[in-house]
This record gives structure tokens, sequence and C-alpha cells, in this order.
């Protein structure tokens, strides 16, 4: 599945004006609207919506499950510093704002201040048909940025760009259902991790 560029805050004034928000659509959570790119996915997890809010509120156990970060330091009740995984092993670095917050319903958050990679995402929490669990949906906006952050971003989203989002809540079904991630998981992060490594030096004959 292909990325597209698409202007998903048209209807920005009334996603204000609401208490609550099924996505992060609403202006207090925006990247640039004609530069963003956009990742939804979902995933249906058999624990109950509180247990799984309480677990992805505390945006400090995230990278337990996204392999790609490195950590989240909260710096506040509503901020925090993010921490990621660049090219020839360094970081990119960004900090977020919480901007919606319900309680085992949604959380929403922004990048704030200058950073490379400007990004909004959600998190929603709904009741599975038939007593199944809950179904999880991720949604994140992401302005591509240009050199060789801009690769990094690609390697995870670009050519796949729900991939990342995809093997994310798979491990975080893993993680919520089992107590732990499968190796196989963490393999297919690994390899993923190798690949970019080696397209960023120019050696992809390993």
């Amino acid at each position: 599945m292909s990325t597209s560029v698409e202007s998903p805050y048209a209807a920005a004034d009334t996603a204000q004006a609401e208490t609550k928000r099924s996505d992060v659509t609403g202006a207090s959570a925006t990247v640039n609207a004609r530069e963003a790119n956009r990742v939804m996915r979902s995933a249906t997890i058999l624990r109950s919506r509180a247990d799984l809010y309480a677990f992805w509120h505390d945006f400090e156990q995230l990278p337990q499950f996204m392999e790609h970060l490195v950590s989240v330091t909260r710096t506040s009740n509503t901020t925090s510093r993010w921490a990621a995984r660049a090219p020839g092993g360094g970081t990119v670095e960004w900090d977020a704002e919480l901007v919606n917050d319900v309680p085992d319903e949604i959380i929403a958050w922004k990048s704030v201040g200058k950073t490379d990679v400007p990004n909004a995402g959600s998190v929603t929490f709904t009741d599975a048909p038939g007593n199944r669990g809950t179904i999880v949906r991720v949604t994140i906006d992401y302005e591509p940025p240009a050199g060789a952050v801009g690769n990094f971003v690609a390697s995870l989203l670009g050519e796949n760009p729900d991939r990342q989002v995809r093997e994310d809540l798979r491990k975080f079904k893993q993680l919520m259902e089992t107590g732990e991630i499968t190796t196989s998981a963490r393999r297919i992060e690994d390899d993923a991790t190798r690949t970019f490594a080696q397209a960023s030096s120019g050696d992809l004959t390993s």
C-alpha cells in the first residue's frame, strides 16, 4: 500500500469545537495538511479498553513495542521528549504535547517546536463486537523531510507507509495478550533496520 498526500483537516473548525474527537484531525493536533502523509492501522486485542489505554498513556513504555524508538521521556503532565534511531547510529529527537485525552477512548499528541519531522498521532480504543476485546486504531500524520532524516523516515514509512505501524500494532497485541514479543517479530524489525543501514551506506551486498 502506498502513501498519499491528502488534506484531512477540511472540517477543522467543527472538530476543534468538539470535546471528543475520534481521530487526530482537529486543528489543535495538525501538521501542514498540504504536506502531511497519513498512516492508519487497527488491530483487535483481547484486553479491556482500560488496560490498553493505561499502558499506552504511559508514553515511556512505547519503546517496548515500537523498536524504532530509543526512548520517550515525560517532561510534564502533557509534554514528552521522543528519540528515534537515525542513520549512523545517531538519534532524531523532538518534543510532543498531549492534545486530546479521554480515558479509555482516545490519546492524541503532536510534535511542538522546531523538529525535523513534524508529526501528529492518535490512538483510539473501542469495544470489539461480541466481547472480543478492544479495537485499537492508530493514526499518524507526518511531513516527510528532505535529506538524511528524510531518508530515515522513508525507510520506516515510505515505500510501504503502513508497515511500521502495522508491525508496531502486531507487537503491541502480542505484548498485551501474552506479556512478551516473539523472537520472530523482533527479527523482522532487526532485518528492516539492517537493510536501511546498508542502504544509507550504499552497501546492499550482504
